[in-house]
């Protein structure tokens, strides 16, 4: 029996997590994956949105503003990387000044700090590669962008930290109601707690549904990105959105804290909440969308694709809290853009509601702070020299595009929640993020990996149990039983 469990390890369970921490409860997560950030919280843009877009009034428009408010005294709380690099909606026609004057007026209910309406040359100043068909746009410097992986993995480290237990490859298959708290089954057995969070994603809809006769819908709607090289990261150093349709803020073009630069998502709903392949279709859409907005978008330069899934609900903005019908039962579903950005202000309302419910003593000595993983390619010098005194390791260079050495590597395994797959180190320090995503170096880090882990290479995933990175050690040694049955746990 536990007080809470949380099911979902992304970001906004993970916040969520991380506030559920600072009381006395004992506070369970329950992630389907093999490590936390495995869903929609790897795959989107990196944004941190100013506020103007949400609806006044919304629970959107009050949470992304908290939320962008609290970003960056969190980063440096938790040490992930977030820069405030402003962010301008792009107005391509005469027409649609009442559109952005619309979204500025938004932006003033909602309390953004800062707007302002710039005129062609002015936003040409700013961006000299913007498109020339630009007649002007909105000017929000408090927009910002953030790694995705880094905060979500900060925030989950952190609640490890403070006491939360996180229980990976956990997936929960039905929820029943009992006369005080609450029976979840999972595939791996069954717990019990007094209080359920909600923080499943494309998936919260059904548990929700199963303890609620006031019923909620989830839709997934994907996005596909383009992820193009280091050496055109400078190309644009705002955030670029269009101006939004109902489907959202429409393809962006912006730089991302590691200096890369990116274009993206589109928006498709779809019923399958797996869907995340790309298509040509999607991708063609991607560059001709964001080639609106600057005069020649580098697409040469692309080194990947991705897609992702926003948890779209049909009544359009988040649900938060208990249903009528169920008491402890916290709901943090239909988190869509701007989810990434109100994540911080989200655990802190579902934590403070929770406690409403379930009173607790706030913990005298929680853990406010958390160093990240040192990062080779930015040290300086003398922080350089110095880390390597301390452990050669990190003058082993594994992953040559991102300068990711073998002592980053072995941070990246034996901190909290430490990784334990491919993708896991590829998000906690970027080995294979580079130019050649993981072609010269994911040898070294499965070497690395299984040597930590007291691991055969064989067994070593990729990421989810099953997707095993080598079936043998030869072509003469690899039998057809490996090929395809070969498993990892």
């Amino acid at each position: 029996m536990t007080d809470i469990i949380v099911i979902g390890g992304g970001v906004t369970g993970c916040a969520i997590a991380r506030e559920l921490s600072r009381r006395d409860w004992k506070v369970t997560v329950l992630e389907r994956a093999s490590d936390v950030c495995e869903g929609t919280s790897k795959a989107n843009s990196g944004i941190v949105h100013g506020g103007f877009d949400a609806a006044p009034g919304s629970r959107k428009a009050a949470l992304n503003v908290e939320g962008s408010r609290m970003m960056e005294a969190l980063s440096r709380e938790l040490d992930f990387p977030y820069k405030r690099n402003g962010s301008l909606v792009l107005s391509f026609d005469e027409k649609d000044r009442p559109l952005l004057q619309r979204l500025y007026d938004q932006g003033q209910q909602n309390g953004v700090e800062g707007l302002e309406i710039l005129e062609a040359e002015q936003v040409r100043r700013l961006e000299p590669e913007v498109s020339e068909n630009v007649v002007a746009a909105l000017h929000a410097p408090s927009g910002g962008i953030v790694c995705p992986f880094g905060l979500t993995i900060a925030l989950a480290e952190n609640a490890a930290v403070n006491g939360v237990e996180f229980r990976l490859n956990t997936e929960v298959e039905r929820i029943e109601k009992l006369e005080e708290g609450y029976r979840l089954i999972t595939n791996r057995g069954i717990f019990r707690s007094a209080v359920v969070v909600n923080a499943a994603g494309v998936y919260a809809d059904r548990f929700h549904n199963m303890v609620s006769a006031e019923k909620i819908r989830i839709i997934p709607r994907k996005g596909e990105y383009c992820l193009m090289d280091k050496k055109v990261g400078d190309y644009v150093s705002h955030t670029l959105f269009q101006l939004p349709t109902k489907f959202g803020k429409g393809v962006l073009v912006t730089p991302t804290v590691h200096g890369n630069l990116l274009a993206g998502p589109t928006a498709v709903d779809v019923g399958d909440p797996e869907s995340v392949d790309t298509t040509p279709q999607g991708l063609e859409e991607v560059l001709k969308r964001a080639g609106l907005s600057v005069r020649a978008l580098p697409a040469r330069q692309i080194i990947t694709s991705f897609a992702g899934l926003r948890a779209h609900e049909e009544q359009g903005d988040f649900v938060l809290g208990q249903p009528d019908d169920a008491p402890g039962f916290f709901d943090a579903a239909g988190i869509e853009s701007p989810g990434l950005t109100c994540a911080p202000a989200i655990g802190r309302y579902i934590a403070q509601e929770v406690a409403g419910y379930l009173p607790a003593a706030e913990k005298k000595d929680f853990i406010a702070v958390r160093k990240g993983i040192p990062n080779m390619e930015t040290a300086g010098p003398e922080e350089r020299k110095r880390l390597i005194e301390e452990n050669p390791a990190y003058a082993k260079v594994i992953c040559r595009c991102e300068l990711v050495t073998e002592g980053e590597i072995l941070d990246a395994i034996h901190r909290p929640l430490g990784a334990t797959t491919l993708d896991g180190i590829k998000r906690r320090t970027r080995a294979g993020m580079g130019r050649c995503q993981a072609g010269f170096c994911a040898p070294g880090t499965v070497e690395i990996l299984a040597r930590e882990l007291g691991k055969d290479m064989g067994e070593i995933c990729k990421n989810e149990p099953g997707s095993r990175f080598l079936t043998g050690y030869d072509k003469d040694g690899v039998t057809a039983a490996e090929k395809t049955n070969g498993q990892c746990m």
